[in-house]
Order: C-alpha cells, then sequence, then structure tokens
C-alpha cells in the first residue's frame, strides 16, 4: 500500500516538475527570445488604427568558419501618424516636424494631403526615422502628430548578393511578401503569422518528438542560413563590375560553386541595386540573369562534348582527325576562328586551340542519337537551383534531322542555356561525371534555437569518371601549355579551364560578326577540385575573344581562393 502511495507521489511530483520546466521555458521564449517583439506591440496598441508590426525571419550569410552575418533582416525605428482632425494648423505642425525629421523621410506635398483627410483619426505620414530623430520628436508633443514604433526590411550589405537575397514589397494587394530571390523562394518559412509567437514554442519543443503531438511539417518558421560567403561574394561582384566597366559589356556574371556539394559561395551579376533604396532601382534588375537568362555559351561546350565523346567510346585521348579549317555541313560552312588547318592532330588539340571543326568531328562521330541523349542529360531538366524563375534551356534544335544542329552545338552555338545550369554540367567534369544540384540555402534555423539541415543530396550521373578526368586533364593542359602564353600555370597546383567565346543572335535568325558572347568556366585542384567558376560577359565592347576578357579575373579569383580557403597544393611539392 505505501509502495503504491510513494509511486502516486513520484508520478504527481514528476508531472508538476515538468509543467514547471514548460513554464519556464515559456517565460524564457517570451521574454527573452521574443521579449522586443511584445514590447513593440505594446506600444502599437496606443496607436489609432494602426496596423501590425511588420514581422520576418532573418537571412544569412556563412563566413567560411561558420559565423552568420545578416543579409537581410529588420530595422527598428520609427514611423509618424497623424490625426487630421485635431491638427489645427498643418503648415506649422509640418515645420515642426521637418526640423527633426528630414525632408528624405517626410515630404511637405504628403504631409499636408493627409492633413485634409478629416474623416480619418490616423494615417502614416513618414517611415524609418531613426531613434534618435523618433525621441526627439515625441518629445514635443505636437498636437495631432503621433511618433510609433515600426520595423521593416533591411539589407545591411546594400548591394551585397542583392539578386540572390531578393526583396520584400507590397503587391497586388495590401500583404508584404518575398518577390523575388531568396526572400521570395523561402517567403512560407520567413513570414511569421499573427499568433507565431504564440503558438512556435510548443510546436517547435515537440518537434524532434516524431510525428505523435505536433506536425513537423507545419513547424517552418525561421531564419535562412544561406551557403554564401561574404568575403568570397565580395570579392567576385568587385572583379565582375571592374570587367563590365572596363568593357562596357551589357551585363556580367559569376558563379563559384562547391564541386561535391552544390553549395554556391559567391553569386553576383553587374548591373545589380540596392534593396534598401528600391524607389530608384530599374524593376529589369530584379530578377537574376545568372537563374533566368540563357545564353549561348560557345567554346566552353567543347569540354562537354569531349567528355561525350570519351565516354561513348567513339574516340579515345590518343584518337586524331584531319583538320582542314573548315567543313560543309548541310550546305552550311563551320570553320575555326582563324579559318586555318591544323592538319592531323588529336583530340587535346581541340580543346587547347580550340577547334570548331574538331568539336563538329566529335558530334559526327557521337551520332545523333547519342549526342542528343548526353545534352539532354545535362540540360534537358532545370537544375532546381533554389531561386525563383529559372530558365529552361532551348535545346530544341537537337530534336532536327540536320546534322548541321549537332555539330554546332557541340561548340556552343544554336542551343542556349542558363549560367547556374552550364556551372552545373562543368562541375560533372570535376567530379568524377557526376552532376550535383546548385543551391544557396543549407539550412533554416528555427525560433526555439533548432538548425535543421536541407537535403541536397540529389545527383545525376552523366558520363564516367574517366571521361571526366581525361577531359580534366586537357583543359588542365590549357592553363599549363595556352592560357597566356603558358604564365598562367602554377606550379603547386593544377587548374583546369577553358574559354569561350560565342556571336550573338541578331534577332532576325542570323549572328553578329562582331558582337560576342564571352564565358569562361574551370576548376581546381584539377583532379580533385575545391571550386568550379564561372564567368561570363555579355556584349563587351572593342574585344573578340573571352582570353581578353576574362582569364585575367578567373586566374585572380583561383588564386585569392587558394589563399583564403587554405587550399593545399597539389603538385611540385616532395612527398615524405
Amino acid at each position: 500500500m505505501r509502495s503504491q502511495f510513494r509511486l502516486r507521489i513520484r508520478i504527481v511530483l514528476a508531472a508538476l516538475i515538468f509543467v514547471a520546466l514548460l513554464a519556464i521555458g515559456r517565460l524564457y521564449y517570451l521574454q527573452v527570445i521574443h521579449g522586443a517583439e511584445y514590447d513593440q506591440k505594446a506600444d502599437r496598441q496606443f496607436a489609432s488604427g494602426g496596423g501590425g508590426l511588420f514581422d520576418r525571419g532573418s537571412i544569412y550569410f556563412t563566413r567560411k568558419d561558420g559565423t552568420l552575418i545578416a543579409a537581410s533582416t529588420l530595422a527598428t525605428g520609427f514611423l509618424v501618424a497623424i490625426n487630421p482632425q485635431v491638427i489645427s494648423n498643418p503648415q506649422s505642425a509640418f515645420e515642426l516636424v521637418s526640423r527633426i525629421a528630414s525632408t528624405t523621410a517626410i515630404s511637405k506635398e504628403t504631409f499636408l494631403a493627409a492633413a485634409l483627410k478629416k474623416n480619418q483619426v490616423y494615417v502614416e505620414v513618414a517611415h524609418h526615422l531613426s531613434s534618435e530623430q523618433g525621441a526627439a520628436l515625441a518629445a514635443k508633443r505636437i498636437p495631432g502628430v503621433q511618433v510609433l514604433k515600426e520595423t521593416w526590411r533591411y539589407y545591411p550589405g546594400g548591394t551585397l548578393a542583392s539578386q540572390s537575397v531578393g526583396i520584400v514589397s507590397y503587391g497586388s494587394g495590401d500583404e508584404l511578401a518575398g518577390r523575388t530571390g531568396i526572400e521570395a523562394k523561402y517567403n512560407d518559412t520567413l513570414v511569421r503569422s499573427g499568433d507565431s509567437l504564440y503558438k512556435n514554442f510548443f510546436a517547435q519543443l515537440f518537434s524532434n518528438v516524431g510525428n505523435l503531438l505536433v506536425d513537423t511539417e507545419n513547424v517552418r518558421e525561421g531564419d535562412i542560413i544561406t551557403t554564401l560567403e561574404p568575403e568570397v561574394q565580395t570579392r567576385l561582384e568587385n572583379d565582375i563590375k571592374e570587367v563590365n566597366q572596363r568593357y562596357s559589356s551589357r551585363e556580367s556574371g559569376g558563379i563559384i560553386m562547391d564541386t561535391k556539394t552544390g553549395a554556391i559561395v559567391a553569386l553576383a551579376t553587374f548591373p545589380s541595386y540596392d534593396g534598401n533604396n528600391l524607389q530608384t532601382v530599374n524593376p529589369a534588375l530584379l530578377g537574376n540573369p545568372l537563374v533566368e537568362h540563357v545564353y549561348e555559351f560557345g567554346s566552353t561546350m567543347k569540354p562537354l562534348t569531349m567528355a561525350a565523346g570519351l565516354d561513348a567510346g567513339v574516340i579515345t585521348p590518343q584518337s586524331t582527325y584531319n583538320d582542314t579549317g573548315c567543313i560543309t555541313v548541310d550546305k552550311y560552312p563551320i570553320c575555326n576562328y582563324d579559318h586555318k588547318a591544323r592538319g592531323v592532330v588529336p583530340m587535346e588539340e581541340i580543346i587547347l586551340q580550340s577547334l570548331n571543326v574538331g568539336a563538329s568531328w566529335i558530334a559526327t562521330q557521337l551520332g545523333q542519337e547519342k549526342f542528343r541523349t548526353y545534352f539532354t542529360k545535362y540540360f534537358g531538366e532545370k537544375t532546381g537551383i533554389d531561386l525563383p524563375g529559372e530558365g529552361r534551356s532551348l535545346i530544341s534544335n537537337l530534336s532536327k534531322p540536320q546534322q548541321v544542329t549537332y555539330d554546332t552545338a557541340a561548340f556552343g552555338q544554336g542551343i542556349a542555356i542558363t549560367p547556374v545550369q552550364m556551372i552545373r554540367a562543368v562541375g560533372a567534369l570535376a567530379n568524377g561525371g557526376v552532376m550535383v544540384q546548385p543551391h544557396l540555402v543549407s539550412a533554416i534555423k528555427l525560433d526555439s534555437g533548432i538548425t535543421r539541415s536541407l537535403d541536397w543530396s540529389k545527383t545525376t550521373q552523366v558520363f564516367s569518371a574517366a571521361a571526366a578526368q581525361q577531359t580534366a586533364t586537357m583543359m588542365t593542359a590549357l592553363v599549363d601549355t595556352k592560357l597566356e602564353n603558358g604564365k598562367a600555370k602554377i606550379p603547386t597546383m593544377s587548374v583546369a579551364a577553358k574559354t569561350g567565346t560565342a556571336q550573338l543572335t541578331d534577332g532576325r535568325g542570323g549572328y553578329y560578326t562582331d558582337r560576342y558572347f564571352h564565358s569562361f568556366v574551370g576548376f581546381f585542384p584539377s583532379y580533385n577540385p575545391r571550386f568550379v567558376i564561372l564567368l561570363y560577359t555579355n556584349d563587351p565592347k572593342g574585344v573578340q575573344y573571352a582570353s581578353e576578357t576574362l582569364d585575367a579575373t578567373f586566374l585572380d579569383l583561383v588564386h585569392y581562393l587558394i589563399d583564403y580557403y587554405a587550399v593545399p597544393p597539389d603538385r611540385g611539392v616532395a612527398l615524405h
């Protein structure tokens, strides 16, 4: 009897302790984690007709040491609202307000127009005042003027990764939501519902106890942790901007991606914009060309053609062909860039000398069906990158019976793909023939402090590891012997690369003879790569070849990444 009594007491005591711990956790959650939010909500209750306080999760860059740096967060300040029924002298009230709030924060026209709305008691006339301005204005106690706390979306880096991070703005209705970039793609995670402060604690508390108490799929509000490294992103943006301005290009861009995981550490285009000043932004810049736009890439396609031929067994590295400088296919001429014949040459020369006739010859050896199969593997589907508006490749030419469409596709003309599709495919050359899934977000950090990693393990084998290594060897020889006349070679590090120069379409079914799209792809170390890099510049002025516009930038980035990440040397070092 006594033992049963003691057991009951212990059960009751355990239950009380459990409830007490929940209460303590709840208090901590309310007063510490979300104390500031409740404080702001309380302040807002004094505003007649005031709306709810804007709330949204943050987006973070991730430094190489794992430190999180805010890319998109909330700024706190003050707004000014007036009661038109109380203000008797709008001109005098505006002058008092404008002495403290600058004219950039409040305009005379807006203030006076609001003061005429005598049927209303609450009209907001200015936003984003600093704490100092708000305190000073509140101290004036101007009749009919209210100063209230507010929060708004703020991008500490300004233009840094702006086209990837995205923006928050009003849509067709009155709802603030992510409209581009990560802000849009992960809007459901970043958005905060009105009662989220009350429900999230218990939802997240039990989110790891199977599905017995809470559906874990519904526990999704949190902060976004990206793979973007702010120092590398800054470096890439500066380099891309310099290229674009030097050659007066229409636009330029670049991607740096981890070859094994698909994590993008930097993704940049120029021109760009500052998400903090949307009033002055050209709407055309809000999208992301690296994900949304398609381009004909030119000779950077040749390593993928080479890998397909090697994998299919229709060629070997020792295979040769007779290069005549120009050939005619379906009545169309196909020529090397200089129209010169090379005679009988091995496969490596197709990469080293960027021979169009050689790439066309490989396409013929593959045959249309095999060629189409490989290029459909490369570009037939979207990459699934976690950014909105991903473009679809234009490879319908590969369903036509004319051989010329396959021959030109072999050297990157007549088909158009997105830069992110291109880097994924080239990444397979650096990753044993396996394409990984490019992505910018690594994890979601819930309000409870729990961090949930996202699964980006999907891969696609597009050719063999042997074909990848053989092609990488040719691309490495290009850097060692041809790029900058051999001066680009790094004695302690193997680097594989390929340039590309494509004529721009004239919109009438033909090509300009003096306007080009330049691209550059490469990875290092060549046989156990850490990063793959893609660069492009669209319609540069006064230059013809990508080796003139992008090779120095690519090499500078390689040296920078080797130093920044302390990538160990892979050659020229004595083994002990």
